[in-house]
């Protein structure tokens, strides 16, 4: 059969209920013209059988590392050269487990590692074991290594409980990997981008300031997705205990007036800006040059508002893709589609926060992001692996406005 022209995909698919719609994803990638070998572990071979999978790709299915009849030419290693892209659908808690910690023990994991052709993962297990501290690590060293995460939805399981962790269908992975599946490290490569991070810190006085609880945790992730995207990344930060990405420009700043200077500094040369800083609203009138003293039994401060930075921006003749966030405790939806509107935004990204999940602090979140005409929700997961997820939603639409 020859491959000429098409896309090679190679398809592993691991041991879960999910790998019942393994054959419609194969169907769907052929039908579209791709090239597909699939590569099943000894797991999966219990939900659906390798005829099955060989009827629909036209090509014998791999199980065993070590077949005597295809390793004599080391055909694992040939396999993995061959293939353009890697796609793992489903992937069970236990194989991102394995591939996180590097293990090479069936074919599968072996081929992923001796690959250097991008890694697409669509997760699906109970939603229990996607929320659980073990698979968020597991998850944020593949996105860490550049691997790319599609999924997982939120909904009915088959266990019969309900909550994220269930794989994308099929036409919506076959999408990603053949209508977006170019190399995710080229998605936004030669653009550059102002991305601010973190909180501010207003002074009352040289000891104490009026904050918020941002921990910077999703804007560095972003950075870092940002930087693997192939972008030029200049991150203006507020005050954080975190190390800056490689490959990212640091700018420290402390006050919202800070921040809003380094950022019209840099506006005019950047092709995407996006605010996933909280900056305060407001600031103390006038901050005391000495420390106040504990003398009366209440204290008053006038308060006075802060630039709107993001506003600013957007409102530029020239202004750059511009993408917000919203941090909202009610209404989500409503209030970040408002926002949007209002400001004259490309994007916003909105997210919960006060609950008992996800939102400031925590190392988990989930995103509704909005546009004009369009949202797409992204459920619970590690940042890391959301901010990658973002970034992705980020290029595609930036791409779709460069090409009006």
């Amino acid at each position: 059969m020859s491959d000429e022209g098409s896309p090679k995909i190679l398809l592993g698919v691991s041991g879960g209920i999910a790998a019942y719609k393994a054959p419609e994803l194969v169907r769907r990638l052929v039908e579209a013209g791709a090239a597909v070998q699939v590569v099943m572990t000894a797991a999966a071979a219990s939900f659906v059988t390798p005829l099955t999978l060989q009827a629909v790709s036209g090509r014998a299915v791999r199980t065993e590392l070590l077949a005597p009849e295809a390793e004599a030419g080391m055909d694992h290693i040939a396999l993995a050269r061959w293939a353009d892209a890697i796609l793992l659908a489903p992937a069970t808690a236990h194989l991102l487990a394995r591939l996180a910690h590097g293990f090479a023990d069936d074919l599968l994991t072996t081929l992923v590692l001796a690959a250097t052709a991008p890694v697409t993962i669509a997760p699906a297990m109970n939603h229990r074991m996607w929320q659980h501290p073990a698979t968020a690590t597991n998850v944020d060293l593949l996105a860490q290594r550049g691997c790319r995460l599609l999924g997982p939805a939120s909904g009915a399981q088959a266990c019969g409980e309900t909550g994220p962790g269930r794989m994308l269908e099929p036409a919506e992975i076959a999408a990603a990997m053949l209508d977006g599946g170019a190399d995710p490290a080229q998605a936004l490569a030669g653009a550059s981008v102002l991305l601010t991070a973190g909180p501010t810190r207003e002074a009352i006085d040289p000891v104490r300031y009026v904050g918020n609880r941002s921990s910077g945790k999703m804007g560095y992730a972003l950075a870092a997705a940002l930087a693997r995207a192939g972008a030029r990344v200049t991150l203006i930060s507020g005050p954080v205990g975190l190390p800056c990405p490689a490959g990212v420009d640091r700018v420290p700043v402390a006050s919202a007036a800070e921040m809003h200077a380094a950022v019209m500094a840099r506006v005019a040369e950047c092709d995407l800006f996006i605010a996933a800083a909280a900056v305060a609203d407001y600031r103390p009138a006038a901050a005391r040059s000495a420390k106040l003293k504990k003398h009366a039994e209440s204290l008053t401060l006038e308060l006075v508002r802060n630039p709107d930075i993001l506003a600013e921006v957007a409102a530029r003749p020239d202004k750059p893709f511009t993408v917000g966030f919203a941090a909202e405790t009610e209404a989500v939806e409503a209030q970040a589609r408002e926002k949007l509107e209002r400001k004259g935004l490309d994007m916003i990204a909105a997210n919960h926060v006060g609950g008992a999940v996800g939102g400031l602090e925590a190392d988990d979140n989930a995103l509704l992001v909005l546009w004009p005409g369009g949202r797409r929700a992204l459920v619970l997961m590690p940042k890391p692996a959301l901010a990658t997820a973002l970034v992705e939603v980020i290029a595609e639409r930036y791409a779709a406005s460069t090409s009006d």
